[in-house]
């Protein structure tokens, strides 16, 4: 049995592994009182007691688990932003490329994506790297999102009888544009400089909606380039030109471990939009699929695809 610890399982995505997780046979989840959950010393012998450890934490707790884990062979995956550009992890998104993949499968050090960043390198890694976009094109993205992507206290603002009543519209954030995921969106995608991100959240718990839009572009090519990519993938795959619908909705991938990316528009303009949840392909599910590729199980073992 492999053994599993979760450090930080109170949160949404330690809570959305846990349940994942649940049903498995092949793990034995290793667990901590409600007293010791921030225990360094309790911490620390889980995590050498651990085969596998999930860091489902806040930057600094994350780094704080990882050098309490020295010493011992834990495999760690951290859903944190704190090492997703460090160069001795490898980066959680195994359909970018086989060196991807195999970076991930060779590892003890696993950096899972951001949510808004799953969606947007989905769409521009493959179109950097085949040459359709130039690496210095300034690209402009967006990306609507469920509130509980922002944890309990937002969940529970979002949720209370008393809430502001302007929470029933969409909200635009993050309008300083350093957004904490353009490290990542910049780097995995051999960019010359971060993109324009524009993060807005929904009122509605969960799905994730990330649009990247093309001036001067065929949506032809996009597709071609984006459905030969994605072709024989698992757990991303690419609608048919124009969309599965001729309206997207944000929700669409609510509860699933998938994503799938809708390119449309005509001969000069496209707009490719991934749509996956975030607590799904953008977190709790993502680290799953990275904990089946180490274990060398299929990836999709336990996931709602």
């Amino acid at each position: 049995m492999t053994k599993v610890f979760i450090d930080g399982s109170a949160g949404t995505t330690g809570l959305r592994i846990a349940d994942r997780l649940a049903q498995r046979k092949d793990l034995e989840i290793l667990t901590l009182s409600g007293e010791l959950r921030k225990d360094a010393n309790a911490r620390k012998d889980a995590l050498h007691s651990a085969d596998i450890a999930f860091l489902c934490l806040p930057d600094a707790a994350a780094v704080e688990a990882v050098a309490l884990a020295e010493g011992s062979g834990v495999k760690i995956i951290d859903t944190s932003t704190a090492h997703r550009v460090h160069p001795d992890w490898a980066y959680g998104f195994p359909e970018l490329s086989a060196a991807h993949r195999e970076a991930i499968v060779n590892s003890s050090r696993v950096a899972n994506p951001g949510c808004h960043a799953s969606g947007f390198i989905a769409c521009v890694y493959p179109l950097v790297a085949k040459g359709i976009i130039p690496s210095d094109f300034p690209l402009t993205a967006y990306s609507l999102t469920g509130y509980s992507g922002g944890g309990k206290n937002l969940i529970a603002e979002y949720e209370d009888k008393n809430r502001d009543p302007r929470h029933r519209s969409h909200r635009i954030y993050g309008t300083t544009l350093k957004h904490k995921h353009l490290p990542e969106m910049q780097k995995l995608c051999g960019l010359a400089q971060p993109p324009v991100f524009s993060p807005i959240l929904g009122d509605f718990y969960e799905g994730m909606a990330t649009t990247i839009l093309l001036p001067g572009f065929d949506c032809q090519k996009v597709f071609d380039c984006l459905s030969a990519h994605y072709e024989g993938q698992k757990l991303v795959s690419v609608a048919p030109l124009g969309g599965d619908e001729s309206v997207i909705y944000a929700s669409t991938f609510d509860g699933k471990d998938s994503m799938r990316i809708s390119i449309s528009g005509h001969e000069n303009q496209t707009m490719v939009t991934a749509l996956f949840d975030n607590l799904g392909k953008g977190a709790s599910g993502a680290a799953i699929q990275n904990m089946n590729l180490l274990l060398g199980v299929d990836e999709t073992t336990g996931l709602n695809v």
